[in-house]
């Protein structure tokens, strides 16, 4: 996804340094929203925020500041290419890993679209996410 920034974690008796990963998690299936939540925060990242169109997608990057997107392409409002392409425009160093139940269509514009990557829903828990 990105480059994990340091935080402060508050221990027992003193602080330590941990990186941690903001993810704003945008789907229209709540289902598809809580297995992604679940395997982000098992694997260490935080879920800044979800949203479920891309209208929400755009005002939870606004609000929230994530570090990484990971974005389904088809939502009921727009394209998540086009989602895509806006975030990464108004935000350079964000980091966008799209998804989808289908893959067989998606890979010609994924590089146009200013995403990291792309990843089949299906095989999502299987994939290394630091490597985007």
């Amino acid at each position: 996804m990105a480059p994990r920034p340091s935080v402060a974690v508050r221990g027992d008796s003193h602080s330590s340094e941990r990186s941690v990963t903001r993810v704003v998690i945008v789907d229209e299936a709540p289902a598809f929203r809580r297995a992604a939540r679940a395997l982000l925060e098992r694997r260490g990242y935080a879920v800044a925020a979800e949203a479920d169109s891309a209208k929400a997608a755009i005002a939870a990057v606004e609000r929230s500041a994530p570090d990484a997107v990971l974005l389904d392409v088809d939502l009921r409002d727009a394209n998540g290419f086009d989602v895509c392409a806006r975030l990464t425009h108004e935000r350079p160093d964000l980091a966008v890993l799209l998804v989808s139940a289908y893959d067989d269509d998606c890979f010609p514009f994924v590089g146009a679209s200013g995403a990291r990557g792309f990843v089949p829903k299906s095989e999502l828990a299987s994939v290394e996410l630091d490597r985007f």
